[in-house]
């Protein structure tokens, strides 16, 4: 127990940085400096191309004017004449790491309630120089900053026609920059609430190779009576999140999920019922059924009679008591002896299952935890929150993903004694227990790779440091591997329901699989019914997709996660109605591969949302270039697959619980 804690505070002081006091409390004393940080500049259509901010040849302040001089010269390095914390990177925890958020001194020199104004020159600017602030104006670039946690945008500049007249595209023009913004910050007594960015038109100068621009910033304070906090509430865009739009699609959902629940029911359950009726009467007889006069009403396992659709008694054929036994099984029961038969590559189905469990308790874990905001701190307000809450969820939940694999798997590979129990053997667990473990974190791992190359190649700031990996790695080696690992144990050697080892089936599996028939209906065949079901899962989410997509690639704030929960139990629920419709209907034309299915099933959703990534790419953004472009479609790509491999997970439950049932409840020979 106590190696477990040692490494539990050990994962703990890896995702935690160290905060400065002030910053930490965002109280302050008259006079007291307030640290000024720049983030990022880039174009305002590429979430992702970001570059540090000197990257553009902006001047850095070397001293206050006026008055406020003398009182700055102990801030001030005297070699540079720059604050001496100028463009030094802030401690910052790898959770902000892996978020981009990277934070460097911006040099401006603050005091808490005090008016003045900064100035720099910057040396004559080169044709270089030229080119960057050209093409950051002409692509409409962007900065990011922080005063006390608050974050504050600005644009670089405007295009101007030759007439100086806004500019419109097509239109010869000309790049100017704005040379003085003013930064007003609002205070209520002793913290920060408020700060806003206002540049002065007035100020825009041309871009012009061999000229030197004079740079200033006027910073204001002023007093306020919006409480602390509230002081976050202005960054949410509340018309746009809890629109009327928002509320109708909750509804659309829900009344889908009452209209599939009341189609299983209604179909399936009464179905079922005349499927029992056939293969098993009172008093243990099968028989046939017509509607002619003379015969035995039909009765269930109550004793109640069997309707047909037209609400008229089942007769059993042949008259008095137990008829004559069909020729044949029809339907779902002819598969009874295969239907519990281990799935086509046990040892991967196995490993998509644990890390579909392992990515659902993910993902309601951060939900709910997101949802209790009031109580621990606003998931928005604190940079790196939500990738901090993910890393903790993920790293812990490796032990449902080892469990329920050890578990599935142990109930297809029962011990035999004196020999193995069937092909592929008992001995394999380990190659599932090992895919398990290596699966998800292999292709997260080599997404992230994989983008952390193409971001260092074109300079941004959105990789991951080196020894951010390290951390990561060694979180996977010495938490989530370890945790996956005693997970698998403990499903391989725990019991079924039943209080047996191993499998726990209704039916005997047979020792050689039957034949699948070709020729059925088109409604029988699973290519015909897999897509439909993932577009009826789609429909339930993809208005709720739209705000994630907008959040994720629009600077939007995303914040109502009550919305988000609620969207997920309704899709959970569609997807089981969906799933077992399909399966029922594959089982009826004897196709007893169920699991591949249910998992196609659940899983196709994933191509719809992949299809409405390309089409929110194409319509809903302006997103450009090949950087951009590739960091978009693979995040997609990641998200698709993971909400489809979660759905799949879903789907094999519900399944997996409506084969069970229907087959415990039929005699068999």
């Amino acid at each position: 127990m106590k190696s477990l804690l040692t490494v539990v505070g050990c994962a703990s002081i890896l995702t935690l940085g160290v905060v400065n006091a002030d910053e930490f409390t965002h109280r302050y004393k008259p006079n007291e400096p307030v640290e000024f940080y720049v983030h990022k500049v880039g174009p305002l259509a590429n979430p992702q191309e970001a570059y540090p901010y000197y990257n553009l040849p902006y001047c850095a302040p070397k001293s206050p004017i006026g008055d406020m001089l003398a009182s700055f010269q102990k801030s001030i390095n005297s070699k540079t004449g720059h604050h001496k914390f100028f463009n030094v990177g802030k401690s910052i925890s790898l959770a902000e790491q892996i978020g981009g958020h990277v934070l460097h001194h911006s040099g401006h020199s603050i005091e808490f309630v005090k008016m003045y104004k900064e100035g720099c020159t910057t040396s004559p600017l080169t044709l270089d120089d030229h080119d960057k602030f050209t093409r950051a104006v002409r692509e409409e670039w962007f900065y990011q900053m922080y005063i006390d946690d608050l974050p504050v945008w600005g644009m670089v500049g405007e295009m101007e026609d030759m007439e100086g007249k806004p500019w419109t595209p097509g239109v010869e023009g000309k790049a100017k920059v704005y040379t003085h913004r003013k930064v007003v910050i609002a205070y209520n007594r002793d913290r920060i609430i408020h700060v806003d960015l206002i540049p002065d038109r007035e100020s825009l100068k041309e871009i012009v190779p061999g000229r030197e621009l004079e740079f200033t910033t006027e910073f204001e304070w002023k007093e306020t009576e919006t409480e602390f906090e509230d002081r976050f509430h202005r960054y949410l865009d509340n018309k746009f999140f809890k629109h009327q739009i928002h509320w109708f699609s909750i509804f659309n959902s829900f009344m889908m999920v009452l209209f599939l629940t009341g189609l299983v029911s209604l179909i399936l359950v009464r179905t079922l019922r005349r499927d029992y009726a056939r293969y098993s009467m009172t008093g243990g007889d099968s028989g046939d059924y017509d509607d002619e006069a003379g015969g035995t009403p039909a009765v269930d396992e109550n004793g109640k009679p069997i309707l047909d659709e037209e609400g008229n008694p089942l007769i059993k054929a042949g008259g008095g008591g137990g008829g004559s036994m069909p020729s044949e099984e029809s339907g779902w029961k002819q598969v009874h002896g295969d239907v519990f038969r281990a799935p086509y590559m046990l040892t991967l189905v196995a490993a998509l299952l644990g890390s579909g469990w392992q990515f659902i308790i993910l993902s309601l874990g951060v939900i709910l935890f997101a949802i209790t905001g009031p109580i621990h701190g606003e998931v928005h307000e604190d940079r790196g929150e939500m990738e901090k809450a993910i890393l903790i969820c993920y790293c812990l939940s490796g032990v449902v993903a080892g469990y329920t694999s050890g578990k599935f798997y142990k109930k297809y590979t029962t011990a035999r004694r004196g020999k193995t129990a069937e092909k592929g053997g008992d001995s394999s667990w380990q190659a599932a227990m090992m895919l398990t473990t290596i699966l998800p974190s292999a292709v997260c791992g080599g997404s992230v790779l994989f983008l952390n190359a193409i971001a260092l190649s074109y300079g941004t700031i959105n990789y991951i440091p080196f020894f951010a990996l390290v951390k990561l790695f060694l979180l996977f080696i010495f938490i989530s591997a370890p945790l996956c690992i005693v997970g698998t144990l403990a499903g391989r050697h725990g019991k079924t329901d039943s209080g047996r080892m191993g499998g726990d089936f209704p039916c005997r599996v047979n020792a050689i699989p039957r034949p699948i028939p070709e020729s059925v209906p088109w409604f029988g065949k699973p290519t015909n019914l897999i897509p439909f079901a993932g577009l009826l899962s789609f429909g339930s989410i993809f208005i709720e997709l739209y705000y994630v997509l907008t959040s994720l690639w629009n600077y939007k704030i995303y914040h109502v996660y009550g919305f988000l929960l609620g969207v997920n139990v309704i899709m959970f629920i569609v997807v089981s109605m969906t799933t077992i419709i399909v399966v029922y209907f594959c089982l009826n034309a004897e196709n007893y591969l169920w699991q591949w299915i249910a998992l196609g099933s659940g899983g196709s959703l994933a191509g719809y949302v992949f299809l409405y990534g390309v089409y929110f790419f194409m319509f809903k953004t302006d997103m450009h270039g090949f950087l951009q472009t590739t960091y978009y479609f693979t995040y997609m790509s990641l998200i698709s697959s993971l909400l489809g491999l979660v759905c799949g997970t879903v789907a094999h439950a519900a399944a997996s619980k409506f084969v069970s049932t229907i087959f415990k409840n039929v005699k068999v020979d």
